[in-house]
């Protein structure tokens, strides 16, 4: 494991052996964040559920002089692969000090996607990196999409806003249960699986850092009964236990269509939403049961990859700014929080 170079590096940064985790992206936020990770003399090691495309990734990052990139399979919805992870970085590095996971807002598709991904399904979403940070982007958007003219993508890219375009996304998706039911199991459940797995690695670090990359989808204004998101911010009370209850309570008033009943998102989403909620609870808990560790969650904001078909405003260089900012957090600083982009905000 490297020592990362001090220059590099902002003050009380964590100069022993660190290693890092992070999931990527080839062609988004993901890649970038291990570029930048990797840049800095950190030893990183990237996980993908697809082997070659996963490989692919690692010897891209060689090729621009970053030999200290390693790959390991992970499939986050099969505990048994988290807990094959777990025991590669075990073996090898004997801690982790930042768990980096990212992974995108895929959409299945009801036609061949337009960007090329095969089985109409954006796949490439679920890559790690291991460094003395964790950072966790689960990305199963629970819908499923029908585009119509692919040509109409540019008109999207050049005339519309960003709420426009989100608004174009949300007219031609629909959420049947069993992408909703996928999106809880991969965003939150697998999220929750990776970092439970890797934790007592985590707190093996001296300065271990937790980045889960979440969404402004996941704040509790999209929740309209004041018991459920008063239950959701209630800190102080809410466990790990009562956020899966949570995810199977929701599940099943999707089944039954009745997600106004109990106060869930509605207009779009629905399942995302919830999935970013939990993720973004789930920090809080993780921070207040472990003080050692910084935990906070972050959304990146709308950038520009493959997955929204470049209908972001922003370059992955600059999506990738809050995570390498909260990867490289003094020891003193904030814990069990929410940012936008690099700026501290509220979870409602």
């Amino acid at each position: 494991v490297l020592r990362r170079p001090e220059a590099l590096l902002p003050q009380g940064t964590p100069m022993e052996g660190g290693v890092t985790a992070s999931s990527f992206h080839k062609r988004g936020i993901g890649l970038e964040v291990c570029r930048q990770l990797a840049s800095g003399g950190a030893t990183v090691v990237l996980t993908a559920r697809d082997e070659k495309r996963g490989a692919a990734a690692v010897d891209a990052l060689r090729e621009l002089g970053l030999p200290d990139v390693l790959f390991h399979q992970l499939d986050v919805g099969e505990p048994s692969s988290a807990a094959r992870l777990a025991d590669f970085v075990r073996d090898r590095f004997g801690k982790l000090d930042i768990l980096v996971r990212l992974a995108f807002f895929p959409f299945r598709f009801s036609q061949p996607c337009p960007t090329g991904f095969s089985d109409g399904l954006c796949r490439d979403c679920e890559c790690l990196v291991l460094l003395p940070l964790q950072v966790n982007n689960a990305g199963v958007s629970g819908v499923r999409m029908d585009i119509g003219d692919p040509a109409a993508l540019h008109q999207v890219r050049t005339s519309m806003s960003a709420v426009e375009r989100l608004e174009w996304f949300n007219q031609r998706t629909t959420e049947p249960f069993e992408e909703a039911e996928k999106c809880l199991r991969t965003n939150y459940h697998g999220t929750k699986n990776v970092t439970e797995a890797l934790l007592p690695l985590l707190l093996s670090s001296s300065d271990a850092r937790v980045v889960n990359v979440s969404s402004s989808y996941g704040l509790l204004r999209f929740f309209s009964r004041e018991e459920l998101k008063h239950e959701l911010d209630d800190i102080e009370n809410l466990s790990a236990e009562r956020l899966d209850e949570l995810s199977e309570l929701f599940l099943k008033d999707f089944k039954n269509g009745r997600l106004d009943h109990h106060g869930w998102p509605v207009g779009g989403f629905s399942a995302y939403k919830v999935s970013k909620a939990l993720i973004n609870a789930y920090t809080r808990v993780l921070a207040k049961k472990h003080t050692s560790m910084r935990v906070n969650c972050l959304d990146p904001g709308y950038v520009k990859t493959d997955i929204n078909f470049h209908t972001g405003v922003l370059t992955v260089e600059e999506g990738a700014r809050g995570a390498m900012m909260l990867a490289h957090l003094p020891k003193e600083g904030p814990t069990g929080s929410y940012f936008n982009g690099t700026e501290q905000a509220p979870f409602v």
